[in-house]
């Protein structure tokens, strides 16, 4: 007779800073207070639980921008995860600043793949066995996505496989080193998106037994678990509003999963109760950011949208225009994942801005040809990016585009009415970030760009533009207008 035990895990990923709660249909929902609180009724209920987070515990709050990660941390540590994978933007305070919040952390911090370029040594622990109460052993293996490189391009010394390929065969590495008889269940704890986990999946031996990934990145909502190359695949859209859970039985003979049950759980008062002490550390938080950030900067005409970035939005429109508002270039191309959320207004307040445009960079200033500008945009409207893995822009006022699907073809290209011959010139404005990776976002050769003009700083911070911006234009307004045509 199979020896079969019971096991759940918990799994979050792309918490994003969603440390409070919401009022959503009359229900308190989402927030640290709550999750915590579920994740604490499920620990006493069941024998065996795991509580995993799949990366990006960062952004997205002004409780963790104003601590640059140290308050996620203390809130995180009062969390108890039991195993987390690193995400793209725990690198976004900087990779030293990262390694020196791990050593603040007192839960296990996992990475196999981000490693020093000059010995491949890793940054982190590769991989963590949780032995859980009755003698069943789980092994976790954390794996990142290549956008961490993205965000950290001066750190030369810092690098990871970005090949999915790559990835796979440290998969096998670890497996083949330290997944061992005692070992009953054996989890990928990714943070590269649903397309590459099942790229991922499709590439792992079985010999390795691999049993489950656990993934995050790309705020996917999934109604039942995907399964590819045998393996289950789950992800828990995004933010504290919702939980993964995995009810399963284990084969501890087999070394297999025997039955899986998996659900994403709604956090809001009827599911979940409240943790004081949670409630008693997050206000401490509140308290001081509130004193400094709680201001009104502006009233809009109404409230604003962002609702997917794959399109022409309210939001960006706006944000787009303000940056090109009295500037000395001609087009914004405003990233459309540096607005982070969905709806705003009409009350803006200080803390809201900085929330919904948390990464505050430098603008760079370029000059491209009419040929150069199309071949850019050409790259960004790809299949890809309607799978929302890519990266997207919102372009300022004067410019159009129409794209046709079926064909993969721009029919309309223009500027202020007219269209774009290949030999026009157009300043154009990109966020660092932005400018950075040009040729990876647009494949496009900077240096080539560089022979029309040398680029330029022409403002250090993007939010003092827009604290400017919204505070001396009242009851601003914006409309989806075509900027961005897209046709079957």
């Amino acid at each position: 007779m199979s020896d079969i035990k019971k096991l759940t895990i918990l799994h979050s990923n792309d918490m994003h800073g969603a440390f409070l709660p919401e009022m959503k249909d009359g229900k308190e929902t989402g927030g640290l207070t709550r999750l915590s609180g579920y994740v604490s009724k499920v620990r006493s209920e069941e024998e065996n639980v795991i509580y995993a987070v799949a990366g990006d515990m960062f952004r997205g709050s002004i409780i963790d921008a104003e601590y640059q990660g140290l308050s996620t941390i203390d809130l995180m540590n009062m969390l108890a995860p039991d195993v987390v994978t690193l995400g793209n933007h725990e690198a976004d305070y900087g990779m030293g600043h990262l390694l020196f919040l791990e050593k603040c952390a007192k839960f296990p911090i996992i990475n196999a793949n981000l490693f020093v370029t000059m010995n491949n040594a890793r940054l982190f622990q590769p991989y963590l066995n949780i032995d859980v109460a009755d003698g069943m052993r789980v092994l976790f293996i954390g794996i990142l996505t290549e956008d961490v490189l993205a965000s950290a391009k001066t750190e030369k010394l810092i690098g990871t496989f970005i090949d999915v390929e790559e990835v796979a065969k440290e998969v096998g590495v670890i497996c083949d080193n330290y997944r061992n008889t005692g070992t009953d269940l054996t989890v990928l704890l990714t943070h590269i998106g649903i397309e590459a986990d099942r790229e991922l999946a499709k590439l792992l031996d079985p010999d390795w037994g691999v049993d489950l990934i656990i993934g995050g990145h790309t705020h996917t909502f999934m109604e039942e678990p995907e399964i590819v190359n045998g393996v289950p695949i789950v992800q828990a859209g995004t933010g504290t509003s919702i939980i993964g859970r995995l009810d399963l039985e284990v084969d501890c003979d087999a070394n297999e999963i025997a039955s899986l049950k998996w659900q994403c759980i709604p956090i809001n008062e009827d599911t979940a109760p409240k943790d004081a002490i949670m409630e008693e550390l997050l206000d401490s938080y509140r308290t001081q950011t509130d004193t400094k950030y709680k201001r009104v900067v502006t009233r809009w005409a109404r409230k604003l949208t962002h609702p997917r970035r794959e399109q022409e939005t309210e939001m960006g429109n706006l944000y787009a225009d303000a940056l090109a508002w009295d500037a000395s270039f001609d087009l914004m191309i405003l990233g459309s994942g540096s607005i982070r959320k969905t709806e705003l207004g009409p009350i803006i307040e200080y803390q809201d801005m900085l929330e919904n445009t948390p990464f505050d960079d430098a603008l760079y200033m370029l000059e491209v040809t009419g040929d150069q500008l199309k071949r850019m945009v050409q790259y960004v409207l790809r299949d890809e990016a309607w799978e929302g893995h890519t990266e997207f822009y919102q372009f300022s006022k004067g410019f159009h585009v129409k794209y046709r699907k079926s064909t993969r073809t721009i029919e309309e290209f223009t500027w202020q009415g007219r269209e774009i011959a290949p030999d026009d010139r157009l300043k154009i404005a990109l966020q660092n970030y932005h400018y950075k990776n040009f040729d990876e976002f647009f494949h496009v050769p900077l240096e080539e760009v560089k022979q029309n003009m040398r680029p330029r700083v022409v403002a250090t911070s993007v939010n003092n533009i827009y604290e400017e911006y919204f505070s001396t234009n009242d009851r601003l307004d914006a409309h989806v207008e075509g900027r961005i045509e897209i046709v079957e």
